[in-house]
């Protein structure tokens, strides 16, 4: 597996090989939501760096996944739709949510390493 990425609002990122970016959510942030019960998948197209793509609703709130850089939304997870709680299940994997094709290619890079990640989480555990 390619190396991941993550943004400050606990979404991963990772640069398959064909250029393109699958995100998903971290574990920590699908156990914080609990069970998921629906994913509202983003439209093809494209979408700006912090834009509201995605709705996660879950059995304790609610919550926007938002566009982790510049880049056209090319596929989804057709597998949610039916099954949300793969999000539960495996974040880091079947429970992807999206793939896009960065406006810049090289932000990935600039994003959270999982070393950055984990001070990150231990920053919110000590807060």
């Amino acid at each position: 597996m390619s190396e991941l990425r993550f943004t400050v609002e606990h979404e991963w990122l990772r640069l398959d090989t064909d250029g393109l970016v699958t995100v998903g959510i971290t574990p920590y942030a699908q156990e914080a939501l609990g069970d998921v019960v629906y994913v509202q998948l983003p439209e093809l197209d494209n979408h700006t760096q912090g834009a509201e793509v995605a709705v996660l609703e879950s059995v304790k709130a609610a919550s926007n996944i938002t566009m982790p850089l510049d880049g056209e939304v090319l596929e989804v997870n057709p597998a949610l739709e039916g099954n949300p709680e793969l999000v539960n299940e495996d974040p880091l994997g079947k429970g992807w949510f999206f793939r896009f094709r960065p406006a810049d290619a090289a932000a990935v890079a600039a994003l959270l390493d999982q070393d950055a990640y984990d001070r990150l989480l231990s920053a919110n555990a000590e807060a």
